[in-house]
């Protein structure tokens, strides 16, 4: 295969990397920032140990929810407590009981709870925990009914299987709640795949990338470097066709060379932000704003095949794209190989 072409691959399978990298480094930032994962476990707790409020679940069930209640508005976490567990619960919500069974493994995140995940066999040792306080299982189990707890149906199910057997009690909660987890972080990933899209479309608006227009440009860069290479012993003449290309060096055609091959095609293409950055030989960065250009580039139906070629590429995500560099480089990751 024409090496120009592998190049064009490449060029093209990096950048889309690089973006979803991007994507994904802002999204979970995001994630971190509103302790996203941490709401969304405990709105499922709060659904499914005290139930929702009125008709509403505390898990989103719109993509608009998904955007706009769970991150800002209020979420269903417990009030954080750096105390150990209480001899006699305090808590007014079974949700509040079971963070009582789980705080001495929890940290302060803007005055509520930050924990995000809860190993099932931890989850079964606090509801054991949570039976010796009530005084045994059907004892729980007709405190569930009497509050209407969601909760009382898994558990029952779970103690009729059991025969008043504690321990296969207890299995049968882990494995119970393993199997929610399951299902929860499939939930979870499915309103991801909407926060990572509209970053996606974000990110291909705010860079302008047009894909088909970067694949040109890495084109041209190849073509430039062959003139360069064909022309090189011709002196300062032979490159006299490279001056249209650089305006601010018409009378030194190796000072146009130096700037043409310094700026290679990816470069071009994340330049054409609103505001972009420049490093010269000598001085500090000047920064330079591209509003006017960037809002034309947006506008122009000539760009748009690019930008919507751009964020469905994103879509696939980075581990997709690495997988693909990968196979075109012949780079290698797994242990007792070598790089090619």
């Amino acid at each position: 295969m024409n090496s120009v072409y592998i190049d064009l691959a490449i060029g093209l399978v990096l950048a889309f990397l690089l973006f979803s990298l991007l994507v994904s480094g802002v999204n979970e930032g995001l994630v971190r920032l509103l302790g996203i994962r941490s709401k969304f476990l405990w709105a499922y707790l709060a659904d499914t140990l005290d139930g929702a409020r009125g008709k509403r679940s505390w898990i989103p069930s719109t993509i608009g929810e998904v955007f706009a209640r769970l991150p800002f508005s209020k979420d269903a976490r417990p009030e954080f407590s750096p105390l150990p567990a209480p001899v006699q619960s305090t808590a007014t919500t079974w949700s509040g009981r079971l963070y009582e069974r789980l705080r001495e493994i929890d940290h302060n995140k803007d005055g509520k709870t930050s924990i995000a995940s809860i190993p099932p066999g931890r989850f079964a040792v606090a509801m054991m925990e949570i039976v010796t306080s009530e005084g045994g299982v059907p004892a729980l189990l007709a405190k569930l009914k009497e509050d209407g707890s969601p909760l009382y149906g898994p558990l029952k199910s779970v103690w009729d299987t059991a025969h008043d057997d504690l321990d296969a009690f207890r299995k049968g909660v882990e494995e119970w709640f393993d199997g929610e987890m399951q299902r929860l972080t499939m939930l979870y990933r499915r309103y991801v795949r909407w926060v990572i899209a509209a970053l996606g479309l974000v990110l291909t608006l705010v860079f302008s990338m047009d894909s088909l227009e970067y694949g040109r440009a890495i084109l041209t860069d190849n073509a430039i470097r062959a003139q360069v290479a064909a022309t090189a012993d011709g002196g300062a003449q032979s490159l006299s066709g490279l001056r249209d290309k650089c305006p601010d060096h018409p009378a030194d055609p190796y000072a146009c060379v130096t700037e043409v091959l310094s700026a290679p095609a990816f470069v071009q293409i994340v330049g054409n932000a609103p505001v972009s950055v420049r490093i010269p030989d000598t001085g500090s960065p000047k920064w330079t704003w591209n509003g006017g250009e960037w809002l034309h580039r947006l506008v122009s139906p000539g760009h748009w095949p690019g930008f919507l070629i751009t964020f469905f590429a994103l879509l696939f995500g980075a581990p997709f794209w690495w997988d693909i560099f990968r196979r075109l480089t012949g780079i290698r990751v797994r242990a007792g190989e070598t790089t090619k």
